[in-house]
C-alpha cells in the first residue's frame, strides 16, 4: 500500500518538479526517507542561502521550485531571501516540517505555531493537512496554485508522522489526472486601445519589466520596437533584463525616485509599460507621479500590481503575450530613431578599480550567453556596459534583499548546465549567505563568483547624502577576507591584481568544473 510519502513523490514528478532544496531538520527527516534518485536533494547550510538556490534554480528552467526547510526557525531563517522571491513571481513552494501531531497542541518544542499566518504576506496560500490524508491533495494544490498567474510562493506545513501513513489510493489516482491550463490573457478590446494609442502617439515610448524576459516575450520587444521606432526603457529596480542593451531603440534603466521618472517619461505623450508594477519607486521624493500630458498605458498579470499603480490605464494579463500581438498589429512607423546612447570610456587605473572598468572587464572576458547574476551596489551601471542579447541573462534580487545573489547563481546554473554562469557581489552582500558556496563545491557547479572589494556599505553611504545623514565609520566594513571565507567552504580563489587579469579568470570560466571566486578592489 502506498504511503503519503510515496504519493507526495508521485505528485512531485506528475508537476514537473526536478529537486528539491533544503535545510531539514528532525521534523522533515522522515520526508526524505526513501526520497526517490530522479528527485535530487540539494542540502544548503543555510535556510536564507537555500530558498534562494531554489529561487535561482526555478527561474532559470522554468520549473516550480521545491523548498524544505525546518519548521518555523528555518522558514524566519529564509523569510529575507523570501522577500526576492515573492515579489518577482518566483513559482515556489516551501515546505516546513510539523511537531508530531500528539505534541503540537500542547507546544512542544520545534512546534509550528500558527503555520498557516507565518509566512504571510509573502506567500499565496499557506495550509496544513487536517489529516494525513490530506497531505498529498495539499502538495497538489500548492503546486498548481505556485504555477498559475501570478505565479509565486506558497507554503505547506507538514506533521514529522504523517509520512508513513497510507495514502488514499483512489485519492491518488484522481490527483494524478488533473491539471489547470490556460493563463488570463488581456481582453483583445484593451490591446486595440492600448494600439491605438501607441499609432496616434507623437512621442511613445516601452517600458519593459521582469514579465517580458521571456523567449517570445524577448523577441516581440524587439519587434515592436524596430517596427514603432520607439525608445526603450527599462522599469525601475528590475530584477531581469528584457531587452538588448546594444539595440539603437535602448534607452537604459528608469531611475527609482518618482520625480526622477516623471522627468525622464516626460519627453514622451503615450507610454506603454509591459511586464512590471508602475512603476517601482525606491528613493525618497516628494515631486509628482507624472507630468502633465503624458498618458500611461500598462499590461502586468498580477492584479494587485494594477489595482495599486497610482495612474494609468492597465491591462490584466499575460505581459508577454501582450507584447507579441502588440507587435503584430501597430502600425509601421518612419519617425526618426532614437537617439543612440553614447556610453563613455572608464577610468581603467588601479590598484582599486572603478564600477565602470570592471564591468568592462567582465564584458570583455564573459561570452555572449553568459548570465549574469547580480547584488552589488553597482547595478544601475551594469546593462550600460555589459551586452545581453538574450532573454534570461540578467538577474537581480527584486525586493532589494540582500543575500540573494550568490546562492541564487548556483540555482541558475543548476537550472540551466548549458549557459555559464557569473555572479558579481559586493563584499558586504557576500557576507550574508556564504554558505551556499558549501553546496557549490560539494555538488561542483561551475559558477564564477567575482567579488568587488570596497571595504564600504557604499549603497547606505550614498543614500546617507540623500537623506542628509551624518557620515560615520559605521558604514565601513574593513577587515573582512572573502578569499578566506571561499577557501573555507572549499571553493577555488584567486586576487585579480589587474582589469586584464580579471578578463582571463572570467575568460577561462567556461572550463571550470566547479566554482571560482575573484576578488578584485573597487573604488
Amino acid at each position: 500500500m502506498a504511503t503519503v510519502s510515496d504519493a507526495f513523490y508521485e505528485i512531485l514528478r506528475h508537476h514537473g518538479v526536478k529537486a528539491v532544496f533544503g535545510n531539514p531538520g528532525s521534523n522533515e527527516l522522515s520526508f526524505l526517507t526513501g526520497l526517490p534518485d530522479d528527485l535530487p536533494y540539494y542540502l544548503v547550510l543555510q535556510e536564507g542561502a537555500a530558498i534562494a538556490v531554489a529561487d535561482g534554480f526555478a527561474q532559470a528552467s522554468d520549473s516550480i521550485g521545491f523548498l524544505n526547510l525546518h519548521a518555523a526557525s528555518g522558514t524566519g531563517n529564509a523569510m529575507g531571501c523570501l522577500t526576492n522571491t515573492a515579489d518577482c513571481h518566483t513559482p515556489m513552494v516551501i515546505m516546513a516540517g510539523q511537531q508530531a501531531r500528539r505534541y503540537v497542541p500542547v507546544r512542544a518544542m520545534l512546534t509550528n505555531v500558527d503555520p498557516v499566518k507565518l509566512a504571510d504576506p509573502l506567500v499565496k496560500w499557506s495550509g496544513e493537512p487536517l489529516r494525513p490524508q490530506d497531505g498529498p491533495a495539499l502538495v497538489s494544490k500548492a503546486l498548481l496554485l505556485a504555477g498559475s498567474a501570478p505565479r509565486g510562493a506558497v507554503y505547506l506545513s507538514v506533521p514529522l508522522d504523517d509520512w508513513t501513513e497510507p495514502a488514499e489510493e483512489s485519492a491518488l489516482k484522481l490527483l494524478l489526472d488533473r491539471g489547470v491550463d490556460g493563463a488570463p490573457v488581456v481582453p483583445q478590446t484593451a490591446l486595440d486601445t492600448l494600439v491605438r494609442a501607441l499609432d496616434e502617439a507623437s512621442a511613445p515610448a516601452l517600458v519593459l519589466g521582469p514579465g517580458t524576459d521571456t523567449e517570445e516575450g524577448f523577441e516581440a520587444a524587439v519587434a515592436l520596437a524596430e517596427r514603432a521606432r520607439v525608445p526603450v526603457w527599462i522599469a525601475p529596480s528590475p530584477p531581469r533584463s528584457p531587452f538588448p542593451t546594444r539595440h539603437r531603440c535602448y534607452q537604459g534603466q528608469l531611475p527609482s525616485a518618482a520625480g526622477a521618472i516623471a522627468d525622464a517619461l516626460a519627453p514622451y505623450d503615450v507610454v506603454v509599460c509591459i511586464g512590471a508594477p508602475v512603476f517601482r519607486y525606491h528613493a525618497p521624493s516628494t515631486d509628482d507621479f507624472l507630468r502633465p500630458g503624458v498618458s500611461v498605458y500598462a499590461v502586468t498579470d498580477d492584479p494587485d500590481e494594477a489595482a495599486r499603480a497610482p495612474f494609468g490605464r492597465i491591462s490584466v494579463g499575460d505581459p508577454s503575450d501582450a507584447l507579441v500581438r502588440i507587435a503584430a498589429t501597430v502600425a509601421p512607423s518612419v519617425r526618426p530613431w532614437p537617439a543612440e546612447r553614447t556610453i563613455p570610456a572608464a577610468d581603467t587605473s588601479g590598484p582599486h578599480f572603478t564600477t565602470e572598468a570592471i564591468l568592462d572587464a567582465v564584458e570583455a572576458g564573459k561570452s555572449d550567453d553568459t548570465v549574469i547574476a547580480l547584488e552589488w551596489t553597482s547595478a544601475d551601471l551594469v546593462r550600460d556596459r555589459l551586452t545581453i542579447t538574450r532573454a534570461k541573462s540578467l538577474f537581480y534580487c527584486a525586493a532589494g534583499g540582500l543575500g540573494w545573489g550568490l546562492p541564487a547563481a548556483i540555482g541558475l546554473r543548476l537550472g540551466n548546465p548549458d549557459r555559464p554562469v557569473v555572479a558579481l557581489i559586493g563584499d558586504g552582500a557576500m557576507q550574508y549567505t556564504p554558505a551556499a558556496l558549501w553546496t557549490a563545491a560539494r555538488h561542483q557547479v561551475a559558477v564564477t563568483f567575482v567579488v568587488c572589494t570596497n571595504t564600504k556599505y557604499r549603497a547606505l553611504q550614498e543614500f546617507s547624502q540623500i537623506l542628509h545623514v551624518p557620515e560615520g565609520d559605521y558604514l565601513d566594513i574593513a577587515g573582512l577576507n572573502v578569499l578566506d571565507i571561499a577557501r573555507g567552504y572549499g571553493v577555488e580563489t584567486h586576487r585579480a591584481e589587474s582589469l586584464d587579469d580579471l578578463t582571463e579568470y572570467i575568460g577561462k570560466g567556461s572550463l571550470a568544473v566547479g566554482p571560482r571566486l575573484v576578488e578584485i578592489l573597487q573604488r
